[in-house]
């Protein structure tokens, strides 16, 4: 009995389905979760309005549905991102021959006005702060804190961070190696006063993960780095929600703050696109740095 290469044989598919599972196959992950939700959402409209998903689909209907997900209560931002899988499937469904033209490709999504990052990062003080109380609750509080306020890292990153993965030194620096986002490799160096929390968070082991749960000693996942987040905010009594990912606002807009160039801070963030670390530069909307003063000053003797 032979074992099938493939889950879905294309045989029993439509192109549709086809083009759907061709197009799902790219990816792996939340970010395959998500785009099977946003296809999911697509053939559940077509469904609904006697289409076939793909074929037949002209530009029209692409426009109603994009008008369907905003009358649905979506925000601008939200809908434009529903419809990230939608383009990607007809754009490969194009490419694979599947239909003769891409209905997607010009289809109107609405326009985002957004300047700066909305996610609320700590100042200066209140994540000076958040590292230092970080440390009087456990080693393991602490660790996470400086890997996600200073060396900007993703929750998911940081649950995976191994005791291995910070044993090399490289011209002179200590190194942490990592797998980001898109499973893209990445090096950054570790300086003294992290590398300082991270050797107390070891001890006296050599390998396996490095953050462990304080009670059971299990490694954490996704989910326990938001809990540990929450409760160092709590006990350094921050008065807003923060999470993983406003610890990693604050590294990267406390770094701009600092002077740190845009491309160097790009770097720090591992933003493929410069204009990502642009919109967490709340300098810019900063009023006691705006150039309105500079241009005063110079002109004051009009």
């Amino acid at each position: 009995m032979s074992t099938p290469l493939m889950p879905y044989q294309p045989i029993n598919l439509s192109p549709a389905e086809l083009a759907a599972v061709s197009y799902l196959a790219r990816y792996s992950g939340e970010t395959h979760t998500l785009y099977s939700s946003q296809l999911r959402r697509w053939f559940g409209w077509c469904q609904t309005n006697g289409l076939d998903p793909l074929i037949g689909i002209q530009r029209a209907h692409v426009e109603l549905y994009v008008r369907h997900l905003g009358e649905s209560g979506l925000m601008a931002s939200s809908v434009c991102t529903s419809m990230h899988a939608v383009r990607g499937y007809f754009r490969f469904a194009h490419i694979d021959g599947l239909i003769v033209s891409d209905p997607a490709v010009y289809a109107r999504l609405p326009k985002i006005y957004s300047d700066e990052s909305r996610t609320q990062g700590l100042d200066r003080l209140e994540l000076i702060r958040f590292l230092q109380v970080a440390q009087t609750l456990t080693v393991h509080h602490g660790a996470l804190a400086y890997l996600l306020g200073i060396n900007a890292l993703r929750a998911s990153e940081a649950a995976a961070v191994r005791i291995e993965d910070f044993a090399e030194t490289l011209r002179g620096h200590r190194v942490l190696h990592l797998v980001g986002k898109g499973n893209k490799p990445a090096t950054m160096p570790i300086t003294v006063p992290v590398l300082r929390v991270l050797e107390a968070c070891r001890g006296e082991r050599t390998d396996g993960p490095l953050i462990l749960r304080p009670n059971s000693g299990n490694p954490i996942d996704r989910r326990d780095v938001y809990r540990m987040v929450a409760r160092i905010a709590k006990a350094a009594t921050i008065p807003r929600h923060i999470s993983p990912h406003s610890l990693r606002h604050a590294a990267i807009t406390n770094a701009l703050d600092a002077g740190v160039p845009l491309r160097d801070a790009q770097i720090l963030a591992r933003h493929a696109d410069p204009r990502t670390t642009e919109h967490y530069d709340r300098a810019r909307g900063n009023l006691d740095r705006h150039g309105v003063h500079f241009l005063t000053a110079y002109v004051a003797g009009v």
